[in-house]
């Protein structure tokens, strides 16, 4: 198994991905090391000296102006931790835990936090033993950081809090003994520096975006099967109309249906049978390409994000000198993440409205709800409903939540992002995307089977056959949520995506 050096300058989402879901071990790298010390030889200098510094020899927010001796450092951390442990909700998935603690170990190993060595190698010990605390969904404001589910996090530290430690709920101080690791007491800075960050929004958001990128590609290969299945009109997706209008997205979309469709006889040309399509089979590189686009701007922010130094204040151990500003503010994720789940929620609308198109007998020329049998039978009558239950949630999840603030603090904290909201809709929303598309699949598939399953494309027949491998065609009306689940199985495993690039290459 690799390991993954972290020095604040050089993770990768694909190395948070191995941590997060592969459970990789995480080391830091000398060079970090150093910076970390020299850091911790700054603050230190500050206490000694009684320097006033924000969290260092103050209060925390509105509290600033209150100056703290040498002697309540100590005190002040812990009191820090335990205060702002205010989490609700059910806890955050081990897969978004793990992300979140070596996201807040590579911020620290920047080297501009101020922590000891040992307290950031305690939280690399608990990733690398698998300690994973136990952190509500629920209660950060996304400015001042994710104070409240990062102190969750910090708890487990100090032997306090709870933990899971080889799948059992511990408190914290015993998953911590079992594990071989040594609680830690805080001292100056420590508390706030493991706190005052945007590593749960990040780790949350950035997780989703990862499988948005895969998500984005099995939308491109349900909409070519539905293409097929309704005979769809091919020339819209030629090079040249992309090549004058050339965003990036629209153009990878445009290729990837010529790709899974290259071979299939049941596309036609313009003037075949109708001169152009509906919207959502002519238009997919416009809808499809734009979420694409979108998806892209999210993870261009996320590999900025995971190598900054969100906390406050900041330590610049070659100028000894400490500034308190406003890195901890979640405003440019959260942007981010709101746009994130509109582009995924735009990719259930159009997949929706090619349902409706599969069932609807005046719009497909095919049997009503993909049944021969009607009125005895259903058919896919209520999956249509299903999906459009999931695409009206996604529309209110869709709305940002950046564009809300509640000031705290005593309006010391004006102003704050909600962005850990804004990256927990968008993760609910990829959800009800991925079903959405589920179901597209088995109605495409069943819209195929009137017609001839052998002349589908080259990437569309192994997307047909995937699907056919868990669901068989639907001759009489039966119990149809297991049928949906088992589709999204292959969706959640990338395996229809996965078999499709192995034989034909990379879709983008």
């Amino acid at each position: 198994m690799k390991t993954v050096f972290i020095d604040g300058e050089s993770l990768t989402l694909e190395d948070l991905i191995q941590v997060a879901r592969g459970k990789v071990k995480v080391q830091l790298t000398d060079e970090a090391v150093e910076k970390v010390k020299k850091s911790r030889a700054v603050v230190d200098e500050f206490v000694n000296k009684e320097k006033v510094v924000y969290g260092i020899t103050t209060g925390f927010g509105k509290f600033s102006d209150v100056v703290i001796s040498k002697e309540e450092t100590k005190h002040l951390q812990r009191n820090l931790i335990v205060s702002h442990s205010c989490g609700v909700g059910k806890p955050f998935p081990e897969d978004v835990v793990r992300a979140i603690m070596v996201l807040r170990a590579n911020a620290l190993a920047k080297g501009f936090s101020g922590v000891r060595l040992e307290t950031l190698n305690t939280l690399i010990e608990m990733l690398n033993k698998q300690v994973h605390p136990i952190i509500p969904e629920k209660g950060s404001l996304g400015a001042s950081g994710d104070l409240a589910p990062l102190s969750h996090m910090v708890l487990v530290m100090i032997g306090e809090g709870k933990a899971y430690y080889k799948e059992e709920v511990l408190d914290g101080k015993e998953a911590m003994k079992r594990a071989g690791i040594p609680t830690i007491e805080l001292t100056s800075k420590e508390g706030l520096a493991l706190i005052n960050g945007t590593q749960v929004m990040t780790a949350a958001g950035a997780l989703t975006a990862y499988d948005a990128i895969n998500l984005t590609k099995l939308s491109d290969i349900a909409a070519a099967l539905t293409l097929e299945a309704l005979n769809g009109i091919t020339d819209a997706y030629d090079s040249r109309v992309h090549k004058v209008r050339p965003h990036t997205g629209q153009i990878n979309c445009a290729k990837n249906i010529l790709r899974l469709t290259e071979g299939s006889k049941l596309t036609t040309r313009q003037g075949e049978i109708r001169v152009q399509d509906a919207y959502t089979l002519r238009c997919v590189p416009q809808i499809h390409g734009a979420s694409k686009d979108a998806i892209q701007y999210v993870i261009d922010k996320i590999n900025i994000e995971i190598n900054s130094a969100t906390d406050n204040p900041l330590i610049f151990s070659e100028d000894k000198d400490a500034i308190s500003g406003g890195n901890f503010h979640g405003q440019p994720m959260a942007l981010a993440f709101d746009f994130l789940g509109i582009a995924l929620a735009e990719l259930a609308n159009s997949s929706e409205r090619r349902i409706e198109r599969l069932v609807n007998p005046q719009l497909s020329g095919l049997p009503a709800f993909l049944t021969e049998k009607g009125g005895l039978n259903s058919g896919f009558m209520i999956t249509q409903y299903s999906a459009a239950s999931l695409v009206s949630e996604n529309k209110v999840l869709a709305h940002p939540a950046s564009v809300d603030s509640i000031p705290s603090s005593a309006n010391q904290e004006d102003h704050v992002s909600m962005g850990t909201i804004a990256a927990r809709k968008a993760k609910e929303i990829l959800y009800n995307t991925s079903r959405v598309l589920a179901i597209e699949l088995m109605a495409a598939a069943q819209a195929v089977d009137f017609k001839n399953p052998d002349e589908l494309g080259k990437g569309t027949k192994i997307a047909y056959k995937k699907v056919r491998e868990v669901v068989k065609k639907l001759e009489e009306d039966r119990i149809m949520y297991t049928d949906i689940n088992k589709i999204a199985e292959l969706i959640d495993g990338n395996v229809i995506v996965e078999a499709i690039e192995d034989k034909i290459g990379r879709l983008k």
